[in-house]
């Protein structure tokens, strides 16, 4: 073992500042944007029974395949309807996804490598975040890990486990976001072929057993897009109908993904990578550009294996020039850019000038970072609980021992700060931030105030009114409101924007006892949200009135 890499009681010790972080997270409310949207997709599944069609807010949903939501719907059997047991899944795969960046490592370079490696995958901002807005990319990530460190094996032993658990790992990740998790992986074994030189592989008979497993492991997805779409033309999807869900899931969706068909977010901003990856990699970001470009330096020379660098430079391309990105697609580069960097920290543990330089580098990253957290959770929304208080001295007590002891070296303590720096921070957003972030999101605190007051099977929603998480908190479906529903119960309810009443009223209906909350799209902050002095003023309001008739 490298002497100057961290001993294996400090690995348990970050890992389990870690572990509390992720812990925490699972508990922080869903946010009304594509976590407690997801959440319902798979609430409709448990409440329904139906596990074939996906379907949102009752029309057809043609976007991503079924595994996130069959996983979170077979969760809430379990667990009951819940926070945790949404996220649940999610934290499973990203235990996989760890260990599988672990082995790849130790595959491609040594032990020493690997385990770094997973440390880094573990720590970086948006891995974390993953498990917190939870959505598909925990899952695919873990399933990049695994299918990738899979065929590296396979290439290496030619033992049958390796393509079936390769198999495996692409069937996975295909089944919840489609063929990224496919081509990700594939981008890799090319790279370590053509580095091995192992040219004759690629006419290797597994291959033919691998695509076959495959395609019997994707067959239920595939045969659900058949019976959502194929035998229903009159389906229509975004102003189509006619749709064809095995074509679809098996080629079209990724095809009007990169070409902006199903949306332009970023899609002229070619830098998007570049200043995504810097926070969404945090606090590793800048150490993984430098271990780039001396990785690339080395390709001629063959001093260093090409699949991690190829990965990289393969996907900020593809990113690059796709019609669609958003930042957590940057996700599926992490388990590839950890092990680089990891053997890039490893080769120069024992170059002083460079341990030097590496220690200032993240010493200046984590006070950037401590300092910013600093300013949201102790300015913008302060820490009212006293065990946060004393939680963070523990965490700021572990930082700055690691920066003045005598005991780590200094490539131990650039390490150490680094960990301990990210797990104060998201510390923070978990138990301070995020909570006090979603008192500002109407739809689960109308959930919670209505409790036992109001029967949510009998709240209906205003035109163009949606609340995901005042469905997923209440376990019920979102019901539109027409004229026909008044009268049908003892009493009608409709959830509605404040800003909607006059519109209520000038239709004709009378507003009766209602429930209100403070309401903000909490997932797109501006300044006026953030400064506690402006921010009660740039708030909306969500209502849960009784509603019926004008009387004359």
């Amino acid at each position: 073992m490298h002497k100057t890499l961290p001993d294996r009681g400090t690995y348990l010790f970050l890992f389990a500042l870690l572990a509390l972080v992720y812990i925490a997270g699972l508990f922080v409310p869903l946010m009304d944007n594509d976590s407690a949207h997801h959440a319902n997709i798979a609430l409709r599944m448990h409440l329904t029974g139906d596990y074939v069609n996906l379907v949102d807010y009752g029309r057809d949903y043609l976007d991503k395949p079924h595994l996130h939501f069959w996983l979170c719907a077979l969760s809430y059997k379990i667990f009951g309807v819940t926070t945790f047991a949404y996220k649940f899944p999610s934290l499973l795969f990203t235990i996989l996804g760890v260990y599988s960046t672990f082995r790849l490592g130790k595959t491609l370079y040594s032990a020493d490598t690997g385990r770094l490696a997973a440390l880094i995958i573990a720590s970086c901002f948006a891995f974390i975040l993953a498990n917190n807005d939870v959505r598909m990319d925990a899952i695919l990530t873990a399933c990049i890990a695994f299918s990738t460190w899979q065929l590296v094996e396979m290439v290496n032993r030619e033992k049958l486990v390796n393509v079936a658990g390769a198999a495996l790992g692409l069937a996975l990740g295909f089944s919840t976001k489609g063929h990224i998790a496919v081509f990700v992986p594939a981008v890799a074994i090319l790279f370590y072929i053509a580095y091995q030189r192992k040219w004759k592989f690629l006419l290797n008979w597994r291959w033919l057993m691998l695509i076959l497993l495959f395609a019997i492991l994707i067959s239920p997805v595939v045969y659900c897009y058949y019976l959502q779409y194929n035998l229903h033309p009159e389906t229509v999807v975004r102003g189509k109908n006619n749709i064809n869900g095995v074509k679809f899931i098996l080629l079209n969706q990724s095809v009007e993904r990169f070409s902006g068909e199903m949306g332009n977010d970023a899609s002229n901003d070619y830098f998007f990578f570049i200043h995504s990856f810097l926070w969404a990699f945090a606090p590793w970001s800048l150490l993984a550009f430098v271990a780039l470009f001396h990785s690339i330096r080395s390709f001629a020379s063959r001093k260093q294996e090409w699949l991690t660098a190829g990965v990289f430079v393969t996907l900020l391309v593809v990113v690059t020039f796709s019609g669609f990105k958003l930042p957590h697609y940057l996700n599926i580069v992490f388990p590839t850019t950890a092990v680089l960097l990891a053997a890039f920290i490893s080769l120069k543990s024992g170059n002083e000038k460079w341990v030097r330089i590496l220690y200032r580098i993240q010493l200046a990253v984590c006070i950037l970072l401590l300092l910013l957290a600093g300013l949201i959770t102790w300015w913008a929304f302060p820490v009212k609980k006293f065990y946060i208080i004393i939680s963070t001295v523990v965490f700021l007590s572990a930082f700055f021992y690691f920066i003045r002891s005598a005991v780590y070296n200094r490539i131990q303590k650039t390490i150490c700060i680094s960990v301990s720096a990210i797990a104060l921070c998201f510390f923070l957003l978990n138990t301070n931030f995020y909570p006090q972030l979603l008192s500002y999101q109407g739809g689960n605190l109308l959930a919670a105030a209505t409790r036992g007051k109001v029967d949510p099977e009998k709240v209906y929603f205003w035109e163009e009114t949606y609340s995901s998480s005042f469905n997923f908190y209440t376990q019920t479906l979102r019901k539109p409101f027409n004229d026909s529903v008044i009268g049908k119960a003892d009493s009608t309810w409709l959830l509605f924007d404040a800003r909607n009443e006059p519109d209520i009223v000038a239709a004709g209906y009378e507003i009766g006892n209602r429930f209100t909350s403070r309401d903000f799209e909490i997932t797109r902050l501006d300044g006026k949200f953030i400064n506690p002095a402006t921010r009660e003023a740039h708030c909306n309001k969500m209502v849960i009135a009784s509603i019926k008739r004008k009387t004359n």
